[in-house]
């Protein structure tokens, strides 16, 4: 019979892009939001910081995330193009080569060669991609797909805080933000854990203990420098 398995590793290039976006959106607008709070300035500063920690964010998030994403791309195409030409230039020694891999990982030297031998036959460059240098095509490098999921992402979970922030008053600001933020990193690190197939209570409280940390640091922060100002 036939059975269809939907590996998890399929989903690592969005998945990461994601996690963190919407980690880094909470985070980063919840401790800009709280901090400034902390500071005993007035609401309407406290919304303008939120809103511009928004943009910027996500802004920064998409243009780092393409440009490291890009550099690992470049990095890829160009060991593809190194394997290309040695293969061009000595298939018998890239044959011997692949076949020395399968070698350690169990086969016997005959099969080795005999299975490195048709694989150079069927499709030499993805053959040394796959064994040699580790490359697939589930966990290519895609820049744009990593720089649009990182700033859509962010947005989202910069807008959470930030709601929050617009809805509470301004006594209660620091805790009901600090509260709330804390409940939505918690839920992303059990949905981010579900979807990667990893553990959620553990990737859950990993998630809150640094978003609390992030934000009590940055309260902190504030606080003094309202204090000196």
């Amino acid at each position: 019979m036939r059975h269809s398995e939907v590996h998890l590793v399929a989903r690592i290039g969005w998945l990461r892009a994601a996690v963190l976006g919407a980690n880094d959106g909470i985070v980063s607008t919840a401790s800009l939001i709280v901090g400034v709070a902390a500071a005993s300035t007035g609401s309407g500063s406290v919304l303008v910081a939120g809103v511009a920690g928004l943009v910027a964010g996500a802004m920064s998030m998409a243009a780092g995330e393409y440009v490291s994403v890009s550099s690992q791309a470049d990095t890829e195409a160009a060991d593809l193009a190194r394997e290309a030409g040695e293969l061009e230039a000595d298939v018998a020694a890239e044959t011997h080569e692949l076949a020395a891999i399968y070698e350690k990982r169990g086969l016997d030297p005959d099969l080795a060669r005999e299975v490195a031998a048709q694989l150079m036959q069927v499709d030499a460059l993805s053959a040394h991609a796959r064994d040699e240098l580790g490359l697939v095509e589930d966990t290519a490098a895609r820049p744009i797909q990593a720089a649009l999921t990182s700033a859509t992402t962010f947005s989202l979970g910069a807008a959470l805080p930030l709601f929050t922030a617009v809805v509470t008053p301004k006594h209660l600001l620091i805790p009901v933000v600090f509260g709330a933020s804390l409940a939505f990193l918690a839920l992303l690190g059990g949905v981010g854990a579900r979807a990667g197939g990893a553990n959620i209570a553990k990737a859950t409280v990993r998630v809150a203990f640094w978003g609390a940390f992030a934000m009590a640091t940055t309260a902190a922060i504030g606080a003094l420098l309202g204090t000196a100002a």
